[in-house]
């Protein structure tokens, strides 16, 4: 009698390691051989991102550990990375890489000079900084490259200006331009926001005070969606970016010792948020349901408005989409959900399997996942076949989240690494956050 083999369930570590090297291809083939500098996005002539840069150079120490890069190539390209940033100007003048220690958003990939006059932008400079730390974390032995591996990632953290970039009101603007000054927005409501301020607190040089974090806070909105209640925040990556970096389980601030949870259970309810939204599917879009949600900042297939299946759509191109109250156009992005695997791994690999083995938006080339898709942009709208739009390129600040939570659902490499993070500490410290294993923590310099 002829048996048939029994296969894993989908989420094995096999399973899991080839998803983190395809997704660690971005980095290895989109970054400057001298630079460092990584592509934002594979498109023609587009620049460098500071924010996957500091993925770059996060993802290199998982890379190492899981046998996708030897330790000295990932030590040559940190100290490449480190190096540019050091040596890059600071100033005034519209093409300087950055000024007060803070870095434009966009930098040119050749020239490593500031692209398209966009802003300094101090999200994108913290994500920038994280990674920096990261590395200062792992290569920790007593050689002359790791050393200055150490020293140069401080001294460049140390460097930004955060009371500078400090609005009247304590919460942290957006960012400046040379041309007018400071942007109109601050960092206002929860988001992303959360490491960049906890970077912040934690600074050597320029810390912020306490009051900081809690005129941030004060601008928080819990709401109950689903019969859930939760910190909300409408795109998903806002929940996930700052727990590429810090373990929030089982540490509070006041707001969440006063909710009786913390920002990890926060970031489970927004995940199921999400699901639940999508079973709902209050819109009508195309395929939203228990196995098909990931709702976040994505590319899309407008700017446009079409009459599909009798209903008119207006559709959005790159955009902050978001769950349940913020832009919906039937965008779905896969490594939003992928992201979320450590917080609610129950709904998050069913639904991986379903993106992979369903809808086939895994492809062995070039790098893994695609980056979003639009089953409602077609005609009709009836079909249960996937035949609507993807999109044509990958993103750095996609691929970096799924390698590195992946990462700590697997082994909480990361979150491991930052408690010895003496800058992580200190500011976490700073904003009030007490408990669990911040108690027993005596972080390294």
């Amino acid at each position: 009698m002829r048996r048939t083999p029994i296969r894993a369930p989908f989420g094995s570590d096999s399973q899991l390691q080839q998803l983190q090297e395809k997704a660690y291809s971005y980095f290895q083939h989109e970054a400057h051989p001298q630079t460092g500098l990584v592509l934002d996005k594979t498109a023609q002539d587009w620049p460098a991102s500071i924010a996957v840069t500091g993925l770059a150079l996060a993802a290199y120490p998982v890379a190492v550990e899981r046998g996708l890069l030897d330790r000295l190539t990932a030590i040559q390209r940190t100290l490449a990375t480190l190096r540019f940033f050091r040596d890059s100007p600071q100033g005034t003048q519209a093409d300087a890489s950055g000024y007060r220690g803070f870095y434009y958003h966009f930098l040119d990939m050749q020239s490593g000079r500031r692209a398209w006059r966009c802003e300094l932008s101090t999200i994108d400079s913290a994500l920038l900084f994280a990674g920096m730390l990261t590395a200062a974390a792992y290569f920790n032995d007593d050689s002359a490259d790791q050393r200055e591996i150490r020293e140069l990632a401080h001294a460049l953290y140390a460097r930004a200006d955060w009371s500078w970039a400090q609005a009247k009101d304590g919460t942290l603007r957006h960012g400046w331009r040379p041309e007018h000054g400071f942007l109109k927005g601050r960092w206002q409501g929860y988001d992303e926001g959360l490491l960049m301020y906890v970077l912040a607190l934690g600074s050597p040089t320029h810390p912020l005070a306490a009051k900081a974090f809690d005129a941030w806070a004060s601008t928080y909105e819990w709401k109950q969606s689903y019969g859930i209640d939760y910190l909300y925040s409408g795109p998903l990556f806002t929940h996930q970016l700052s727990h590429l970096w810090i373990d929030f389980r089982g540490i509070q601030d006041a707001f969440m010792r006063g909710k009786g949870i913390d920002y990890f259970e926060n970031s489970r309810r927004a995940t199921q948020v999400q699901q639940r939204y999508a079973m709902d599917n209050p819109l009508g879009f195309v395929g939203y349901g228990e196995n098909e949600w990931g709702i976040t900042a994505s590319d899309g297939p407008g700017p446009a408005k079409r009459k599909i299946g009798g209903v008119q759509r207006r559709f959005y191109d790159y955009v902050g989409r978001g769950a349940p109250y913020a832009i919906d156009d039937g965008t779905l992005a896969p490594w939003a959900a992928v992201a979320s695997l450590p917080f609610a791994p129950e709904i998050v690999l069913p639904t991986m399997h379903h993106f992979i083995h369903t809808l086939q938006l895994h492809q062995p080339e070039p790098y893994g996942f695609k980056a979003s898709f639009n089953r409602t942009w077609r005609e009709g709208g009836r079909s249960a076949d996937f035949d609507g739009w993807v999109s044509p390129h990958f993103f750095g600040l996609d691929q970096g989240p799924i390698l590195l939570m992946l990462e700590n659902h697997r082994s909480g490499m990361l979150w491991q690494l930052m408690r010895s993070c003496r800058p992580v500490v200190d500011g976490l410290r700073r904003a009030g956050f007490t408990g669990g294993w911040l108690g027993a923590t005596h972080a390294a310099v």
